[in-house]
């Protein structure tokens, strides 16, 4: 299939609250879309979130960067194409801005063939899963004016959505304060239902975080999330031969060489690569491949309607991360469809692609520009 348009938009929305994480409060979510057309009428859509501002330079990076060189190309040539991209950016950045840009190409280009053959995304590329895959519900940000017994009923509520599996956030408080939180948490779920803990680079040394976990652990913690800046692997390595609590990373890396350095250096039990982030689902199938033979899992991070497809189609796919309500994760609002609950997990779509487009009223609810 022929490429005829690349377009990208870019689009803000502010949150309902204000919501905050160990070490910065977000009050609005920037995200960047994409769709590719091709001349036999097959449309594919691609996403990232850029933070809390940037989208348009996502944006400008697909339609000056990428963009031209796609025109008339195959969709099909996915390799081929994602290694001509990633030489085209070499120079602009081979992370964050840029990268994302690349991902939500090379996403939309996966979309477009599991379109043109009919096929849900994940069996297109190979299903590992059946039926449903194993999710958990994450929430627990701070917020102000939320009690440790608040927290506990946000996990509790999940839970009586059917999941057997929560994650809260930990590392903006003291240490007395943070145990609180967790202990209202366990309290509420029970002993049987997995707590993940998100840290979201809340410390700079191993001890500190140690004392941290040292008040963790008998809470009994499924995984400590991103404990450190993500450049410090070597901190990541240290911890994780301290703590017996399994450490997982890896949500705004970028590129299989940085995951093979976590790998190597026995940094993380389980990675959270993200498809938008990474470099898409062709540089996600490679490392997923990579851990896979180091014995690691994936957990992906974030945008539950993408990744449910690339942890069903992944032999060492866990879990997918699941935002119930657009509180924190809004892009819930800019697409037409949502994943349903299903025997503790979330049932696999079944309509072709990604199973899912943009709503556009939506989006033009929060963008002016419009696609170009």
């Amino acid at each position: 299939m022929k490429i005829t348009s690349v377009e990208a938009r870019a689009v803000r929305m502010p949150l309902g609250q204000p919501t905050a994480f160990a070490q910065r409060q977000v009050h609005g979510r920037d995200y960047c879309l994409v769709r590719i057309r091709t001349e036999d009428g097959v449309e594919g859509i691609g996403h990232c979130y850029a933070g809390h501002a940037g989208g348009a330079v996502v944006a400008v990076a697909v339609r000056e960067l990428l963009a031209p060189m796609l025109i008339g190309r195959d969709t099909t040539a996915t390799e081929l194409l994602w290694k001509q991209m990633y030489q085209e950016v070499l120079l602009h950045g081979r992370a964050g801005s840029v990268m994302r840009a690349l991902s939500i190409v090379d996403i939309a280009l996966w979309d477009c063939n599991a379109r043109a053959a009919n096929l849900p995304l994940y069996r297109y590329l190979g299903a590992a899963f059946e039926g449903s895959v194993p999710a958990y519900a994450s929430g627990g940000y701070y917020l102000d004016g939320k009690s440790p017994e608040m927290l506990g009923e946000e996990m509790a509520s999940y839970v009586a959505l059917g999941l057997n599996a929560v994650k809260m956030k930990v590392g903006r408080g003291d240490l007395r304060s943070e145990e609180a939180r967790i202990a209202a948490a366990r309290d509420a779920i029970g002993p049987d239902v997995l707590l993940m803990l998100d840290a979201n680079n809340a410390w700079a040394d191993v001890p500190t975080a140690l004392r941290f976990l040292e008040r963790y652990e008998p809470y009994d913690p499924y995984w400590i999330e991103e404990p450190f800046g993500p450049d410090q692997i070597d901190n990541h390595a240290k911890l994780a031969a301290f703590t017996h609590v399994p450490v997982a990373t890896g949500e705004i890396e970028a590129g299989r060489w940085r995951f093979k350095e976590l790998l190597d250096k026995d940094a993380a039990a389980i990675l959270q690569t993200d498809a938008a982030v990474c470099g898409g689902i062709s540089e996600f199938r490679k490392i997923a491949a990579l851990a896979d033979a180091h014995g690691v899992t994936m957990c992906p991070h974030w945008f539950h309607d993408l990744h449910i497809h690339l942890v069903a189609s992944s032999p060492n796919g866990q879990f997918v991360e699941f935002f119930p309500d657009a509180k924190v994760l809004n892009f819930r609002e800019l697409i037409d469809r949502q994943l349903e609950i299903r025997d503790g997990g979330l049932a696999l779509p079944e309509e072709p692609g990604l199973g899912y487009r943009f709503d556009e009223k939506s989006i033009a609810r929060f963008d002016s520009e419009g696609w170009r």
